[in-house]
């Protein structure tokens, strides 16, 4: 049987976690997404659309269960999990300033910079990304190439429902301090991400560059240059002002990633 047919006979019956074949098969699958050899989400084709594996996240999901709990020892440090850390830094051309922490079972890239910070199982981070002070790259996530994660951004982990789509922050993306992203929300290539935006998977973004606006839904088309903002919403009680992001602009080919943003914040004469 292949690895995803096991797999999914033994997310049917958890008695089959109790045969050696079901605990080889999740053991391996977790080692090739920590290879990045697998992917609990990848782009489908040229549609622009992303394909879940969920048997993965299934795998990812019965790995817990039969890991026992173990100390693990970091000169004086000390910590006490199922899930080992990550190794061989140096072997995979990742910079990991202290006390950066990844676990087992994630993916970092050739070029990965990680300041103080943390990327948990089932992540996937591409090539050249910085990944900033404080920042997390919750479980599932999938982070492109040459992305800035900066200081204290949130990506939410996402691993139930399994069909649930994760975190995609798509290559070049430019995500601003504390910005909160969860709820399998999905940021185009390029785009630019201001301070303290929060999306989720339902997330109204509000482009309102032209005469009318155009709403998305948790997803933030290529090269946009996004704010925080606010619409006015009617509830039994009275008018209240809901949170949403606005698209002001669109990232300029001949600018970098901050220089656009802060292009579109004087074009519309807004700070953030």
């Amino acid at each position: 049987m292949s690895l995803q047919q096991i797999i999914e006979q033994a997310w049917e019956d958890r008695s089959k976690l109790q045969e050696i074949q079901t605990l080889d098969a999740i053991r391996e699958v977790v080692e090739l997404l920590d290879k990045g050899q697998i992917r609990v989400a990848e782009p489908d084709g040229e549609n622009e659309k992303w394909k879940v594996n969920e048997w993965v996240k299934k795998a990812v999901l019965m790995y817990f269960p039969i890991q026992k709990m173990e100390t693990i020892e970091v000169g004086p440090f000390e910590f006490h999990d199922k899930i080992a850390l990550k190794k061989n830094y140096a072997e995979l051309g990742v910079r990991v300033v202290p006390h950066a922490i990844a676990r087992y079972g994630s993916f970092l890239s050739k070029g990965v910079i990680m300041m103080p910070s943390y990327v948990n199982i089932g992540a996937y981070v591409g090539e050249g990304t910085m990944v900033d002070t404080w920042a997390t790259v919750g479980s599932c996530a999938q982070v492109g190439k040459n992305v800035h994660l900066s200081g204290g951004v949130g990506l939410g982990g996402v691993l139930e429902p399994v069909q649930a789509s994760p975190v995609i922050v798509e290559d070049g993306a430019f995500i601003g301090s504390r910005c909160i992203l969860v709820e399998g929300c999905h940021i185009g290539k390029e785009a630019v991400i201001g301070a303290n935006v929060c999306i989720t998977g339902s997330s109204k973004i509000i482009d309102v560059t032209g005469p009318e606006p155009i709403i998305y839904n948790g997803y933030v088309p290529p090269r946009s240059v996004v704010i925080p903002g606010s619409y006015t919403k009617s509830f039994p009680a009275g008018d209240y002002q809901v949170p949403c992001a606005l698209i002001i602009g669109q990232r300029k080919e001949s600018t970098d990633l901050k220089t656009s943003l802060n292009d579109a914040l004087r074009d519309n004469g807004v700070a953030v």
